[in-house]
C-alpha cells in the first residue's frame, strides 16, 4: 500500500514546495503561477477547457483508431507477403523518422479540412509503434506451430487466424497503449499549427492563445489538464490491454 500511494505523496509535496516557493519568493503569477492559482485559473472557465479538451480529445482517438487499423493492417499484409514487406516497410520507417514538426504546416496547408489535417498528424505521430509491434508479434509465433499447422493441411489464411494473429496480440495491444500517448502528443503539435493559422479550437490553441495574451495560469491549467489526460489515456489503454490479455 505504501508504495502505490508514494506517487500521489510525492506529487502533493512537489506542489505544496512549489506554492510555497511563489509565495515565499513573490514570483509575478504572469511568470509562475503556483498550483492555487493554476486551479482557480481552470475554476474561473471550467466548461471552455473541458471544450477544448474534448476536442483536443476527439483528434486523439480519431488518430489512434486510424493509426491501429493501418498498423494493424499493413503489419499483416507484410506477414502474408514478401513482397509487400519490402514495399511497405521502407516506407513505414521513413514516416517514422520524419520529424511531424517540419511537415505538419504543410499537411494543414494540402488536407485543407482543419478536423482532417489534425488527424492525420497525429496519426502520422501514432502509426509506427502499433505496426512494429504488430509485425514483431506476426513473426514470433513459433515455426514448429506453423509446420504443425500446414501438416493437417491449414491454409496461410487458417494459420494467421488460429496461431500467428493471437501470438500477435499482446504486441498489438503495447503498441497501442504507446501510440495513444504519441497520438495526444501529434494532436497538440498539429493544434499548434493550426492555432497560429487561426484555425483550431483545441487545448494546445488555447494554450497558445493564452500564452499571447499573457494569461500563464490559464496556459499551466490547460497544460496539467493535458498531462492528467495522458495519464488517463494510458492507463485506460493499460486495462484493456490486461482485460484483453485476461481472457486468453
Amino acid at each position: 500500500m505504501t508504495y502505490r500511494l508514494a506517487p500521489a505523496l510525492f506529487g502533493l509535496l512537489a506542489l505544496g514546495a512549489w506554492e510555497a516557493t511563489v509565495r515565499l519568493a513573490h514570483v509575478p503569477v504572469y511568470l509562475v503561477p503556483g498550483p492555487v492559482a493554476i486551479v482557480a485559473a481552470f475554476f474561473s472557465e471550467p466548461g471552455g477547457m473541458l471544450m477544448s479538451l474534448a476536442s483536443t480529445l476527439l483528434v486523439t482517438l480519431t488518430a489512434l483508431a486510424v493509426a491501429a487499423l493501418l498498423g494493424g493492417g499493413m503489419a499483416i499484409a507484410m506477414a502474408l507477403s514478401r513482397l509487400a514487406q519490402a514495399a511497405i516497410q521502407p516506407w513505414a520507417v521513413i514516416l517514422q523518422v520524419t520529424p511531424i514538426v517540419a511537415i505538419a504546416p504543410l499537411i494543414v496547408v494540402w488536407v485543407g479540412n482543419p478536423f482532417a489535417s489534425l488527424v492525420v498528424c497525429a496519426t502520422i505521430v501514432a502509426f509506427f509503434p502499433v505496426f512494429a509491434n504488430t509485425a514483431s508479434g506476426l513473426a514470433s509465433a513459433p515455426q514448429d506451430l506453423q509446420d504443425l499447422f500446414r501438416l493437417y493441411g491449414a491454409g496461410r489464411w487458417r494459420v494467421l487466424w488460429l496461431l500467428r494473429l493471437p501470438a500477435a496480440l499482446p504486441f498489438f495491444l503495447s503498441g497501442l497503449r504507446i501510440s495513444g500517448g504519441l497520438a495526444l502528443v501529434g494532436a497538440v503539435v498539429a493544434e499548434f499549427v493550426a492555432g497560429s493559422g487561426g484555425f483550431a479550437s483545441g487545448l494546445a490553441y488555447r494554450i497558445l492563445e493564452d500564452g499571447y495574451r499573457l494569461q500563464i495560469a490559464k496556459m499551466f491549467a490547460a497544460l496539467a489538464l493535458l498531462s492528467l489526460t495522458g495519464i488517463a489515456l494510458n492507463a485506460v489503454l493499460g486495462l484493456v490491454e490486461r482485460l484483453a490479455l485476461r481472457q486468453r
